[in-house]
């Protein structure tokens, strides 16, 4: 058998020891762990660890925390307490590496407790990085880049489909195709979407261009002129139909030609409606496979 199907089968079945069954996934790994700490074995109770022996998450795919929203969980847990419990597993010296719960664990710092309370597991570095990356995507403060690279990992280091990633994380796959498909973005325009000058919707639009530098031009023009998603629709589809679609010799009538625009400008891809009586077709046309899935995307809705 090959080694590298048998080490996968061999992580799917210690994941499954660690992971909630996919109907309580939805709730959040960390929420399921602490909800079955009562039953739990006597080595998983909850404990009160010292926050000086617990290090930071490796591999941790977070790469902003809001300060604010830190510093308003640091006033209340410095009044009720951390309600739910971190996760962590041993490290060399005594020392714990945390697994999930980064929020809570800063948040301790700050609000100054000494310990905090903790459920530790005994997990390998695959597991680890795993739980890790799943309770991660299963939050929603997340910013788009930090779920594109999370999702990578899992198809680079696990070997999950789409259809893998979107079970374990309670998301649609058409949400982890669309997140993935952001790192296909130059890399100047990931930071514009990572600090949130553009957003998850300005890029989706960016992405039905087909060459890096018109990503680029256009993004450029988005930021100097704080064009919202509609715009930006706008300006994809001028970029991307540079002439008069349509020919001399063809009569519209001026309402079958601006519903023909508000679905061009409503898809991003070509639009022509043949009309005859209230009777005809509506002729969809697209240039790439992205234009393929936005317009099946939309249309499904």
């Amino acid at each position: 058998m090959n080694p590298t199907i048998e080490k996968r089968r061999a992580l799917g079945r210690g994941l499954e020891s660690l992971l909630p069954p996919p109907q309580t996934q939805n709730r959040g790994i960390v929420a399921a762990i602490a909800a079955s700490a009562a039953s739990a074995a006597p080595e998983d109770a909850v404990q009160q660890i010292p926050l000086e022996s617990i290090e930071r998450n490796p591999y941790q795919t977070r790469r902003r925390i809001d300060d604010q929203a830190l510093a308003e969980l640091a006033s209340s847990i410095a009044t009720t307490g951390v309600i739910q419990p971190i996760v962590v597993r041993p490290a060399a010296n005594g020392h714990y590496q945390l697994i999930a719960g980064e929020r809570r664990w800063l948040a301790s710092q700050r609000a100054g407790k000494t310990t905090v309370p903790a459920i530790v597991r005994q997990v390998s570095n695959e597991q680890a990085m795993e739980m890790t990356i799943v309770e991660n995507l299963q939050r929603e403060d997340l910013n788009p880049m930090e779920h594109a690279r999370a999702f990578e990992r899992l198809g680079r280091d696990f070997g999950l489909t789409q259809e893998q990633m979107a079970q374990r994380t309670g998301k649609d796959r058409a949400s982890v195709a669309n997140y993935s498909r952001l790192l296909r973005l130059p890399p100047e325009v990931q930071l514009d979407v990572e600090e949130g000058t553009l957003s998850f919707g300005h890029a989706k639009v960016l992405m039905s261009l087909e060459s890096a530098e018109a990503i680029l031009n256009v993004a450029a023009r988005v930021r100097e002129r704080g064009l919202s998603v509609r715009q930006t629709e706008e300006l994809v589809f001028s970029v991307k139909n540079p002439t008069d679609r349509a020919k001399p010799d063809r009569v519209v009538d001026p309402n079958v030609r601006a519903a023909e625009q508000e679905l061009e400008r409503a898809l991003g891809v070509r639009v022509h409606i043949k009309d005859r009586s209230g009777k005809g077709k509506i002729v969809i046309e697209y240039a790439t496979l992205e234009d393929f899935d936005r317009v099946v995307a939309a249309l499904g809705k």
